[in-house]
């Protein structure tokens, strides 16, 4: 009896060291750049949170739609963070020898402003009714001017768009695309490419890190 007493104690103890000890779970949902910063964030929350991100590259909302379920899977997510915009406003050309098949001259937009403002709406349900987690959008980052399958402009576009989709629905927003600018110029890899050198994604990541940290009030289990 008292030997039975001991391991009901012992498997307690156990249980609730585990709980005690089980960080709350981010999941980064996002595209290449989101790839980028993604190991550095984790590297800064590692003593906070237990960091993820979606397998592959979460391109475009369309990709969102089709994806997103899968990428939740059955975990429970405390704060999931996404972002979408830059596959979205890409012009891409079958005939074109660019990388993706971008051209912003004789291609055509992957999505327009209304199909994404929709698709974005449509992916919020999805997370709401999926998962109990804290949401959080992250806006696209700079496009520079000589991108071959992007307009500068559309990045200013799609991003309002996008704000004006998580204000409907109460989310909050991590708007990074002003110091994005100086921080491509500074760490990009150029005018005509949207991605960032190691030292760039490392300073996106600050921008991530800082907004979690005092911005995001996590969900009561």
């Amino acid at each position: 009896m008292i030997l039975k007493k001991v391991i009901i104690t012992t498997l307690f103890f156990i249980q609730s060291l585990n709980v005690a000890t089980e960080k709350p779970k981010i999941l980064i949902i996002g595209d290449s750049i989101s790839i980028g910063y993604t190991p550095f964030v984790k590297a800064s929350l590692a003593d906070k949170f237990d960091v993820f991100h979606n397998r592959g590259n979460a391109q475009n909302t369309g990709t969102g739609l089709d994806s997103i379920s899968q990428w939740i899977g059955k975990n429970e997510y405390d704060i999931i963070q996404f972002n979408w915009g830059l596959w979205d406003l890409c012009y891409r050309n079958p005939d074109s020898k660019n990388q993706g098949n971008r051209d912003k001259i004789n291609g055509k937009i992957t999505f327009s402003i209304d199909e994404y403002k929709a698709n974005l709406d449509s992916i919020i349900k999805i997370l709401k009714t999926k998962t109990k987690a804290k949401l959080v959008f992250v806006t696209t980052t700079y496009v520079p001017k000589n991108e071959e399958g992007r307009f500068q402009k559309d990045a200013i576009r799609y991003n309002e768009a996008a704000k004006e989709i998580m204000k409907k629905n109460n989310i909050p927003i991590n708007d990074i695309y002003a110091k994005s600018i100086d921080i491509h110029k500074q760490y990009g890899l150029g005018s005509d490419n949207v991605h960032y050198k190691p030292e760039g994604y490392k300073e996106l990541s600050k921008l991530i890190v800082n907004f979690i940290e005092t911005e995001i009030e996590l969900p009561k289990k």
